[in-house]
């Protein structure tokens, strides 16, 4: 039964939503702020429901019309949906209560987003929009919400609702390191998709299913490869400007791997094979970036 959950949930795509949270925890142990861990893991426990809950959804969705096998019968894998909705639901909204208005209307979009990636009569996931999302969802709005609930109030934005007027002041250098420190994650996760979708592109046209590759062509092979060498690019940029630590300069000597991943999955695309290459390079990348920016918070 367990096993078939996992199967179902396919808990080992995790990691996008694990990693974006834990090098962003080190993040906040580098900068010296206090973390409020109430906030922290009910946020943590409504994100990874939601996380499972979208991959259920899209899981249901695609083996009704894919043909492939669910691990539950219908009706049971639909009530785990629910189950899984209702308990990050519930989460969100007391995480709501806790902090203010910027986070319930962050959370809705990310439900919105979450729910019609394949549900819907467009769903997101047959449009070229997939890498792009999933992308700034995980890699950007992971980082920035859980910075938003620990630091202090108007470190980024404030927003001010009434009946009369709505009223956003934003803090622009804040903001500004925010997408900095998130390219690293907003890169790689998005080539985790990529690479998913240029494998499938035959199976993909077949089924009408207009990936960013089918517009794109070979030329997403060079988007693969320029994504993680913009990584290496902002991190350069964040260690100049004086937002990481000199140390974090230690992850460039991840780049001889990750290239020799990049001329392996140039060589042959396939789902079998060589896609594992984009989740190896996510770790090795996240991984060292999380584990520099976590030392160097104990040297600063």
């Amino acid at each position: 039964m367990i096993k078939r959950f996992l199967s179902y949930v396919e808990i080992m795509t995790k990691i996008t939503s694990l990693f974006a949270f834990f090098i962003t925890i080190a993040f906040l142990l580098y900068m010296k702020e206090p973390i409020d861990w109430n906030r922290t893991g009910v946020f943590f426990a409504a994100m990874f429901l939601f996380d499972l809950a979208t991959t259920a959804i899209n899981n249901y969705i695609d083996t009704k019309t894919n043909h492939q096998i669910l691990q539950f019968k219908r009706s049971i894998a639909l009530v785990i949906i629910i189950i899984l909705l209702g308990m990050s639901t519930i989460l969100g909204l007391y995480l709501v209560y806790l902090t203010d208005s910027v986070v319930f209307l962050l959370g809705g979009l990310c439900f919105f987003c979450g729910i019609f990636y394949t549900y819907g009569p467009v769903p997101i996931s047959r449009q070229p929009l997939g890498e792009v999302l999933s992308g700034v969802f995980y890699g950007l709005l992971i980082p920035f919400i859980l910075l938003y609930i620990n630091m202090p109030t108007g470190t980024f934005l404030s927003l001010r609702l009434s009946f009369e007027t709505i009223g956003l002041s934003l803090n622009v250098w804040p903001l500004m390191q925010v997408i900095l420190f998130s390219v690293i994650p907003v890169c790689v996760t998005a080539n985790i998709m990529l690479a998913n979708n240029i494998c499938d592109l035959e199976k993909d046209i077949l089924v009408k299913r207009h990936t960013l590759p089918y517009y794109l062509g070979s030329k997403a092979l060079y988007l693969f490869a320029g994504l993680y060498y913009l990584t290496y690019i902002a991190l350069l940029a964040m260690v100049l400007l004086k937002i990481l630590s000199p140390i974090c300069l230690i992850a460039l000597l991840t780049l001889f791997i990750v290239q020799k991943n990049i001329r392996e999955f140039f060589k042959k695309q396939d789902k079998d094979t060589t896609f594992v290459l984009a989740i190896k390079n996510y770790i090795i990348i996240m991984g060292t970036n999380t584990l520099l920016i976590f030392i160097s918070g104990l040297f600063s």
